[in-house]
């Protein structure tokens, strides 16, 4: 098989969250030990850093493995879903995983996993382990898929666990309080290692602190001492970052901190505030576990964290005149923290263009959205789409008013067409919403 059908082989006997949702679930890790035996073990050749969360746990992740990196590190980076291409998910220094790799292993280890009849999860992990291993790398930032407990990630004996923010997020999955979340996601919590919570409430805390307890791991939680000072939104291009491909990506924010004045950071959406205050505790805690990383390694990760790993999607500035931003927030978290950022910039009118997955709580989702913008109603590309006819309707009922399109290329298209130079267009809903613009980034004219 060559590299496309070595995916399609995969999409098709290994299913795949990303595309069904709840059929693709596999709970417990016997899968995921069986691969982990036959293939050795490979995770304990190299350092771990695990991190889980219900929102931020990638752009945590992107960050601390470009921090890593500017150190002089030989970085693994974990993460998912993928946008545009599988092999986002697996990086060595920001490099995917190569085509011919992926499809040596499938080839070599089909005999044994075809029988577990494993996730593509639960498989991807065992190939993304494994290359690691192979490729002798030092150290790897490991994102969990979903939850913690019981996520497949969960064999690593990390240095550091980190736990971004808790929020009602696949509730079918973990628990429908965020106290039942949070002892899931508490699950990455390892005896007598340092763990950093980023946000907690009063329902989630006493969960982290009891779980550290109990196995004597020292818990910090990172909104107790808050390290930003300021921030500044620059308009002179000060902290201007060349990100991905495109040298207008973001003008990026400038924060003033405890310990480094003027950091410049490259992800200026309102939710980097938090995320940024989480990723310098963890900092300090690696530092203090012997990670040798410098305050030049800290300016660098966090102002070429597109460029050092490749990461996409997050209050990601496609043009101008008028302004496109897109953005993966696909939750009620993720959505407050849009809706605003989107308060906090000027523009004529807004264009919203909106897609969800079926498996999300939409009403909850769509009464955060404000009622003076025009909506282009859509779906995504996969199974778990929520047809766009029945977004619309229950947008109406909040009333959120607009028209439905078929695919989120004909949407942008015509908020593109209605939009003027001063307008501002947002796209967004759905992680798989802005994969599919992404995708249709050339057709779209979108540079």
């Amino acid at each position: 098989m060559n590299y496309k059908e070595t995916l399609n082989y995969l999409y098709e006997h290994a299913p795949m969250f990303q595309q069904v949702g709840s059929k693709a679930y596999k709970e417990g890790l016997a899968n995921t030990q069986a691969l982990d035996d036959h293939l050795e073990h490979p995770h304990s050749a190299y350092r771990t850093i695990h991190v889980a969360g219900t929102n931020g746990k990638g752009s945590c992740s992107h960050t601390l493995a470009a921090i890593l990196q500017s150190s002089g590190y030989r970085v693994g980076l974990y993460t998912s879903p993928h946008l545009l291409d599988f092999r986002e998910r697996i990086r060595i220094n920001g490099q995917p995983i190569p085509e011919s790799y992926v499809v040596n292993f499938v080839e070599e280890q089909r005999a044994f996993f075809e029988p577990l009849h494993p996730s593509f999860f639960e498989l991807t992990t065992a190939m993304a382990f494994r290359y690691f291993a192979d490729e002798k790398i030092d150290v790897a930032v490991i994102e969990t898929g979903l939850g913690g407990r019981l996520d497949c990630t969960n064999i690593i004996q990390p240095d550091l666990c980190i736990i971004t923010n808790i929020g009602l997020d696949h509730t079918q999955f973990l628990g429908d309080t965020l106290e039942k979340i949070a002892t899931e996601k508490a699950g990455i919590i390892k005896a007598k290692t340092p763990v950093v919570v980023g946000e907690t409430t009063a329902e989630t805390r006493p969960v982290f602190t009891r779980k550290a307890e109990e196995i004597e791991a020292q818990v910090f939680f990172a909104a107790d001492d808050v390290q930003i000072l300021s921030k500044e939104v620059p308009t002179d291009g000060k902290a201007h970052a060349h990100c991905i491909d495109t040298p207008d990506y973001s003008t990026g924010v400038i924060y003033q901190t405890k310990t480094y004045p003027d950091l410049k950071a490259a992800l200026g959406g309102y939710c980097q505030e938090l995320n940024t205050n989480t990723i310098l505790h963890a900092v300090a805690q690696l530092t203090k576990i012997g990670y040798r990383i410098t305050e030049r390694d800290v300016r660098e990760g966090f102002m070429h964290v597109c460029e050092m790993t490749g990461l996409m999607g997050r209050w990601q500035k496609l043009c101008s005149k008028p302004t496109v931003i897109c953005d993966t927030g696909h939750n009620v978290n993720g959505m407050q923290y849009i809706t605003k950022q989107l308060e906090q910039c000027t523009y004529d009118h807004l264009h919203f263009v909106i897609g969800m997955v079926n498996d999300k709580d939409i009403h909850a989702m769509l009464s955060l959205l404000p009622t003076n913008a025009t909506y282009y109603f859509t779906k995504a590309s996969v199974q778990r789409a929520l047809p766009e006819e029945v977004l619309k309707e229950q947008a109406q009922g909040l009333g959120l008013q607009g028209s439905c399109y078929p695919n989120v290329c004909e949407a942008v298209q015509a908020a593109k067409a209605k939009s003027l130079p001063e307008d501002f267009i947002f796209i967004g809903g759905s992680s798989f919403i802005v994969a599919d613009l992404l995708t249709s980034r050339d057709t779209l004219n979108l540079y």
